[in-house]
This record gives structure tokens, sequence and C-alpha cells, in this order.
């Protein structure tokens, strides 16, 4: 298949009408009054671009919107524009160098000024600005330029042809924001721009009028939103902070909340409280792993403001055969069984999906392996010399800090993994940071998962939609968090290969599914075999909401909160 006709559907499913749900509801917006939603790991911030949170991302998500996004089926659907630019209807250049977007008419800002072209263009030219941090940086590669010929038309130019040009201004990840707004806040100053990163000004069903970093959000309907009757919800109380249990019991056994997401929660503790009948819990996978990401980089402290860049290689993590015996140690299945249940699958792979970018080239991870770790370590040279009952090499122990955020799922998960590894003598310290921390982003905190100043530390991610090009991009060397970044990336391993440079170059330029697909688990295999990232959980998205709550549609290939808009109050 060539690139002229490899644009394969616009991401195997491309809907040409807008999204709407007949629920039958209808009525003035504000009808139903408060809505409460409860985020145990609280939002930090309201700019997606300056954090790579999901929590942060989904928030902002009631607020600011892209050009286009996912549906629940992994459909890319067109959201402030009247349909997905492709090949076929001259949307897309038949060299696969430029796609055309084309505003809906009549759209404005929460503030009533006219959403233009000049928003779109300066919401590439923030995320790329020189001496700045983005989070979503990926999303942006070999754009060249976006030109505006007229206020509802905004040209993406590439670089190299792009058989999946959808990278730029879709999902949650790639929203639009005000140009007036954010003018003043590029590069450097962006971190600094208080009030816009708090308090956006976007074009979504929800406009914020109070933000409480890591507490409590307070939203009001968008006044100037494009539906007239919608959101049927005149506020929303946003609160943040707490644990799994708690936000489980507040909408499944008290009713206090109307929707709590990730309920990172072990099976049984889920079934009882779905016992008392208020709520109901709703689950579906999609591209979530949990993971163990190692530091190829020194975190100590002593190494002043580049501890945990590639100026300092990492002691002992830089010996592939550590890494490989810590992921032997595993036994993923127990971690499924104890963790998650049937909203989890034991994985091999950082990109478990869709099927066809599924590796089975790793599955011997699926078996864990103690007498094999031992021989790997010992093979490689690290013995007890001490007696101490932890193995060391040329003076270095293998003594490791490990962490990950705060949640009773997790910290079950660090128990097991440290016995596991005391069994092929690594000895290991354990720390759990509040996910709001964690997640948060700050480039004043040693706390962010992006700085990692741990030995390896162990989350969950995913990406928007179902094609990978942009996520499998996190690993390219430029995306490691580090001074000059404003600690922003995505690469916390400090991972850097030309082979996987080569890769990722590849893939952007190839527009066959089936060698795209090729590539992926070549990129993912990469990953795997070097041991860099130890995927743990294939994970399923698991949250609850109240049973008078209508309108929610899962989904897992974008903000959860995708379709707030059409949220309305039943009569349960």
């Amino acid at each position: 298949m060539t690139l002229k006709t490899a644009l394969w559907g616009a991401a195997a499913a491309v809907a040409f009408v807008p999204m709407a749900y007949a629920d039958g509801h209808e009525g003035e917006r504000g009808r139903d009054g408060n809505v409460s939603i409860i985020y145990w790991q609280a939002p930090s911030i309201m700019n997606p671009y300056l954090s790579g949170g999901t929590k942060d991302l989904e928030a902002a998500s009631l607020v600011i919107e892209p050009l286009a996004r996912y549906d629940q089926d992994g459909n890319m659907v067109p959201w402030l524009v009247d349909e997905v630019p492709t090949v076929e209807n001259g949307g897309v250049t038949e060299d696969l160098t430029q796609i055309t977007w084309k505003l809906k008419e009549g759209l404005v800002w929460s503030d009533g000024t006219p959403l233009t072209s000049e928003d779109v263009k300066f919401s590439w030219e923030y995320c790329t600005a020189e001496g700045g941090g983005c989070a979503q940086s990926e999303k942006y590669n070999d754009v060249v330029s976006v030109e505006t010929p007229d206020e509802l038309t905004a040209i993406v130019k590439f670089g190299v042809a792009k058989p999946f040009p959808y990278g730029p201004f879709v999902g949650a990840q790639a929203p639009i924001i005000q140009k007036a707004q954010f003018a003043e806040c590029l590069g450097p100053k962006a971190p600094e721009c208080t009030d816009a990163n708090f308090m956006p000004v976007g074009t979504g069903p929800f406009t914020v009028t109070d933000f409480k970093p890591n507490d409590v959000i307070t939203l009001a309907a968008n006044e100037n939103y494009r539906d007239a009757n919608k959101p049927a919800f005149a506020t929303v109380t946003f609160k943040g902070g707490g644990d799994a249990t708690a936000a489980g019991r507040a909408v499944l056994e008290t009713g206090e909340f109307d929707y709590a997401w990730n309920l990172q929660l072990a099976p049984d503790v889920l079934a009882n409280m779905a016992a008392a009948g208020k709520g109901s819990v709703v689950s579906a996978f999609g591209t979530l792993v949990e993971r163990i990401e190692v530091n190829l980089t020194d975190p100590d402290p002593s190494l002043g403001d580049r501890r945990g860049t590639v100026d300092h290689p990492h002691p002992f993590m830089t010996d592939k055969a550590v890494r490989q015996a810590l992921s032997m140690a595993i036994d993923r299945e127990l971690l499924v069984e104890i963790g998650y249940g049937d909203a989890g699958r034991p994985t091999c792979n950082v990109l478990p999906a869709p099927a066809i970018y599924a590796s089975s080239a790793n599955d011997a991870c699926l078996t864990q392996d103690i007498e094999g770790a031992n021989k790997v370590l010992e093979d490689a040279g690290w013995v007890d010399t001490n007696g101490n009952g932890t193995r060391d090499k040329d003076g270095v122990e293998l003594s490791i800090l490990y962490q990950t955020s705060t949640n009773a799922v997790r910290q079950d998960f660090q128990a097991l993994i440290k016995q596991w590894w005391s069994e092929i003598g690594v000895e290991t310290e354990l720390r759990n940071i509040d996910a709001s921390v964690f997640f948060g982003g700050d480039p004043a905190s040693p706390d962010t998962f992006q700085k990692n100043f741990a030995d390896l530390e162990m989350f969950a991610n995913n990406f928007d939609g179902t094609d990978p090009e942009a996520y499998m991009a996190n690993w390219a060397c430029d995306e490691a968090p580090r001074p000059e970044t404003q600690w922003q990336g995505n690469n916390m391993m400090r991972f850097c290969s030309e082979d996987y440079e080569a890769l990722i170059a590849e893939m952007a330029g190839t527009g066959d599914i089936n060698e795209r697909a090729r590539i992926a688990k070549e990129m993912n295999d990469m990953l795997m075999q070097e041991y860099v990232i130890i995927p743990l959980v294939d994970r399923g998205r698991v949250s609850a909401h109240a049973n008078s709550l209508g309108g929610v549609v899962l989904n897992t290939w974008d903000s959860e909160l995708w379709n707030a808009a059409d949220w309305y109050r039943t009569g349960n």
C-alpha cells in the first residue's frame, strides 16, 4: 500500500457527524443543579500542557477541548470542527504533508470572544516554545508550521509525510487554549501564569469559578457553550484527595458523590461497596498499563541540580542484567489476583492494545523465575561478598529506592515485589507519595513522577485514541525530563537509543497499517527486552457513578469526562 492511499480511514474509524446522544432528557441549561465528582488523585493544574497526570488532563477536559477526539469505541469524532480531515474529503493532501482543519462557525470562548484559527496555531506555538517544557510535546512531532488563511481555517504542515496526521489538536492531551489568555505565558514563563493555568478560558461545557490545587475545583455551566440546552448541570463540585476506598464509598455506599474515578481497589472490596445499591461500577479495557520504570540516571541528592539527568548515569540500573532480574522475579498473575481480579490482566508489554499492536515476543515474563533471576545476577558478577543478604559488585550494593503513589493496591504490590526482590539479593526501600503531588508536574517539587528521584517508580499510563505513534514517541531521547524542560517530558527512564529514534521516524512516515503494527511491536519489544520498563498489569478502567446520574459513557480512549455535557439527573 502506498502512502498516498494509506490514511487507512483516518485512524481506522472516523465518524463524520458530531456525537449526539438522544437520551430524551432535554431542557434548559443548568436544570439539574449540581453534580459532584471525586478524583482521589486531586488535580494540581488545569493545563494539560504542563502536566502528564491523568487527573489533570481529565479535569481540564471539562473546560478546554480539542478539535477532534475519540469516542467510547476508539472512533475519531469531530468536536470543534464539522468533519475530520482525510485524503478522501480533501482535508489531507495526497502527499500527506498537510492537514487542513475547518472550525465550526460561531464558536466562542467562555468569555464570549470568538474561537479562531489563531488560537489553534497558538496552541502549537505554546507547546513548542523555546525554553519551555511541554508535557505533550510528542503530539506535535514533525510539525513545521501552522498557517491561518482565515479565521476558521488552520493548515498544519509537516516536515515529512504523515500517514497519521492526528497528533496535533486531537484528544484530551492536545487541546486548544486561548491565545489572548496565554500569550504572555510562552517558554519559561508558562508555569508562572497561575491564573491561566488554574482557570483557563475554554470552549467546554463548564468554566472554573474557584480552583484550590490538590483539593477542590468549583465549576459552573459555560453560558456560551455551543449547545443551548447543555450542560444539564449548573455547577460541578470536583473534589480531590483522599483515597480510592473513600472515593468508592462516597458514590456506591453513601451517595455523597455522583462520580468516582479510578477505583483502584481489590475486587472483593469493590463488590462489597456495589452491593449497597446506590451506584453502578463501570469498567472497560483500553491501553492502561501498570508498570515499573527504572531510572537510568543517578538520583543522588549530592549531585545537586543535575541529579537525575544523563550527566550522571545510574551506578547499577545501567546494567541490563539487574533490570532483567528484577523483572523475572515478579509474579504478575498474583499481582492481578490480589489487585484487580477481572479488571486486570498480566502483561509483558507497555503497548497491550489494540490487538494488532500487541506483541507476543515477551511472554516469558508471565512466569515468575526466581531461580533464573538469581542466575542472571550471578553470571553478571553480582554476588553477596559482605554476607548481609544483598548482592554487590565493585563496592556497589543492589540497594534500591522504589517509589509510587499512595494507594492500597500499589502498597500491596510494593510489599510483594520487595519480598520477591529480597529472594534474589536485592535490598528495597519503599516510598509512597501523595498522588496529587506525584502526578502533579510541579517543577519545584522533588516528588513528581517526571523527576523520578528514585531508582525506579511504579505508575500507570495510557494514550488517547487507538494509534500509538505519539505514545511510543514518549521514549525519544529529547523526551527525558530535565531542568532545561522544567522537568516536563514522558521519558522518565532517561532512555536514549539511536535505533529507537530511527523507529520513531520510520513509524511517522509509514502508512500501511500492518507495517505500522510491525514497527510499533518492534519499539515495544526494544523497551521490554532492554528491561527499562517492567510492565505488570494491563488494567481496565474502573469507575463508578450514582444510579441517579444519567448519560455516563465510559471512555478508555480519551478523557473519562469526555461527554460530561451529556450527563443529567435521572429520577432514580
